[in-house]
């Protein structure tokens, strides 16, 4: 997920810009017909706000919380913060669109496809299994890079630190594959993904 246009449109500006006319009309029409989750870009420390906002009006929202205990001078107390800061989940049909993109605190809602793109059922699912399960056990996940196959990639850590390939993947199992462009060879070793760092284009 990347939240880079962070452009707030209202209902006006969003029928009636040509461009943005065009990128309606790109959704697939189930998108109009049938509610799916939608990843919403919040503005800093809003996605609480936001989340009760959208509740308000009518749209189903999903903000994944992270419990942890904070040491206050007279006591210990339990706080809940965003797993993925400056994101909400919302659930809608994108008849609703303009609504949800005006709602005080959305900066915009995702469009990796150019048009609103409904985020993965699957993916959801396992999002809220690992928030419910760093809740149970007190475990909390750690931030890590994004990173695909085929993204270029470089080791951070490690006898192999400094070592840049290509990610691939083999049997389940994360390889990093060093080329030789002059000689058209190429080798890979199985790599711990906490060790790799994406390389910036």
């Amino acid at each position: 997920m990347n939240g880079t246009d962070v452009t707030r449109f209202s209902e006006k500006m969003y029928f009636s810009t040509p461009s943005l006319r065009e990128k309606v009309r790109q959704a697939p029409d189930v998108l109009y017909a049938e509610p799916r989750w939608y990843a919403c870009h919040t503005r800093a420390r809003a996605e609480k706000k936001v989340a009760e906002r959208l509740e308000a009006a009518g749209v189903e929202p999903y903000l994944p919380l992270l419990e942890r205990e904070r040491q206050w001078a007279d006591r210990v107390k339990r706080v809940r913060f965003p797993l993925f800061p400056g994101y909400v989940f919302a659930r809608f049909d994108l008849t609703r669109l303009g609504a949800v993109v005006r709602t005080p605190g959305v900066s915009q809602v995702l469009r990796p496809s150019g048009y609103p793109t409904p985020v993965s059922e699957e993916e959801l699912a396992a999002v809220r299994r690992l928030v419910a399960g760093a809740n149970e056990t007190g475990l909390l996940p750690t931030p890590v890079d994004y990173l695909e196959p085929g993204q270029q990639v470089v080791v951070v850590s490690g006898p192999f630190q400094g070592m840049r390939g290509v990610l691939v993947e083999a049997r389940g199992a994360s390889r990093v594959v060093v080329c030789v462009s002059a000689i058209r060879q190429a080798v890979s070793v199985e790599m711990d993904r906490r060790l790799l760092r994406a390389v910036a284009a």
